[in-house]
């Protein structure tokens, strides 16, 4: 009976593993170079969607994008990844990355937003 135990104890933490390591975060990245009227927003959308990555990119006034990404350490670190290649015209010079408190209204899809 204790081997039962131990054997269902085992198939429980297994099941329960990718649970613990799925873990929902949010970074912030601001990637620097020629990103802006070359469809960077676009191809962010397309990678983070690919992900299942909630949150928003948009424009920033002095020629950097923004990224704000919600969801698993494993997928937002190859979202970085995506971005530090950026689409085809792009030409990415440095993507920065910091924590983020995780913001309610972006944490369900990913969306591209315009300043008003």
């Amino acid at each position: 009976m204790c081997v039962a135990g131990l054997i269902e104890s085992l198939v429980c933490g297994l099941r329960a593993e990718p649970a613990v390591h799925d873990i929902r975060r949010a970074k912030r990245y601001l990637v620097s170079g020629m990103v802006q009227g070359v469809g960077f927003r676009y191809f962010a959308l397309r990678a983070a969607q690919r992900l299942g990555l909630a949150g928003y990119v948009r424009n920033l006034g002095d020629g950097r994008v923004e990224v704000y990404a919600v969801g698993a350490n494993g997928m937002l670190a190859q979202l970085r990844t995506e971005l530090e290649r950026g689409p085809r015209a792009a030409q990415v010079s440095t993507v920065t990355e910091e924590e983020a408190a995780i913001d309610p209204e972006f944490a369900r899809g990913f969306s591209v937003e315009y300043d008003g």
